[in-house]
């Protein structure tokens, strides 16, 4: 039986992270929704949601673990916040990024002092296997981690704690570290609220999952057709699981709909989002979302500037 993340484990990561992570505001956005306000975790020092885990996962590590550093496999956020993390810590760490990854987050995670190895999409995992296996190196997932889900569940700790009377929460969903960890503390905190994950269409593959009762991993040709590269990522036993128990639904965008989205999160709300940040608002836009007061995540705002003008173009 799957081990589920519990609400002190959530709390305990809050305490960790405190110092490191900042306690993003919840912004009222009436011109976009009367019902609506944005949880921007762009404005973390890392741009992106991601620092939670990463940091509490190496503030849980031991003397010994912490000597021989940290390794992970990331499309960008994780691998930045896990660099952030490390340097912050003073231990080395090595990131696989996928070819292709967009170059933005690539140089911010060379920035923090990672080495960054290159390899085709289909073998990160590995490539981050073996590094750990040859240098001792603790692997730190992206989200198939109880730390990590932990320290992404303090995101909807926040939530709760400045907004109590919260009806509907929406989560993006890739991997499911951030849903797993919203959920678990919504929930323990406020049943009452409905947490929703949403996912592109083109990346819906734990939707299918739901629907079917399974885990239905799809290939990377098939989820690297969306814009949201943050969300490709298939979840793991441990996250569908935190899925099934605690989130109420999953919907899912268009492209068209996340790409509107960015537009409106930065001229309507002034918060600059990568796509993948932009997928809850996307579906508060759409009318996908149940009515109420409802609490978008802004997962995170590295976007590639070419791609972002693309976006922003009138």
């Amino acid at each position: 039986m799957t081990t589920l993340v519990t609400l002190a484990d959530i709390r305990a990561a809050a305490d960790r992270i405190e110092g490191v992570v900042v306690r993003t505001p919840l912004l009222p956005v009436p011109g976009v929704g009367p019902d609506l306000w944005l949880k921007p975790e762009s404005l973390q020092p890392t741009g992106a949601f991601k620092l939670r885990g990463a940091t509490n996962a190496v503030r849980s590590l031991g003397a010994e673990a912490l000597r021989a550093g940290v390794v992970t496999h990331s499309s960008g956020n994780h691998g930045q916040a896990l660099a952030y993390a490390a340097r912050a810590a003073g231990i080395p760490c090595w990131v696989v990024v996928p070819e292709g990854a967009p170059k933005v987050k690539v140089a911010a995670i060379r920035a923090q002092g990672a080495e960054i190895v290159l390899v085709p999409p289909a073998q990160r995992l590995a490539a981050a296997e073996k590094i750990a296996a040859e240098r001792g190196a603790t692997l730190v997932p992206p989200f198939d981690d109880p730390a990590v889900i932990a320290g992404q569940g303090t995101v909807g700790l926040e939530i709760v704690e400045d907004l109590p009377d919260v009806d509907v929460i929406l989560v993006q969903v890739g991997g499911g570290g951030l849903v797993s960890g919203v959920a678990a503390a919504v929930k323990a905190v406020s049943p009452s609220a409905r947490v929703i994950g949403v996912e592109p269409e083109l990346a819906a593959e734990t939707a299918e999952g739901l629907r079917a009762g399974t885990l239905v991993p799809w290939p990377v040709e098939r989820t690297y057709r969306t814009i949201a590269d943050g969300v490709r990522t298939s979840p793991s036993e441990l996250t569908f699981a935190h899925i099934q128990t605690y989130v109420d639904d999953i919907v899912t965008v268009t492209e068209e709909q996340i790409r509107a989205a960015v537009g409106v999160l930065a001229y309507q709300a002034r918060v600059v989002a990568e796509p993948s940040g932009a997928l809850t608002t996307a579906a508060y836009l759409a009318g996908k979302a149940p009515s109420g007061r409802t609490v978008a995540i802004v997962s995170g705002g590295n976007a590639d500037p070419t791609l972002l003008h693309d976006l922003l173009r009138p």
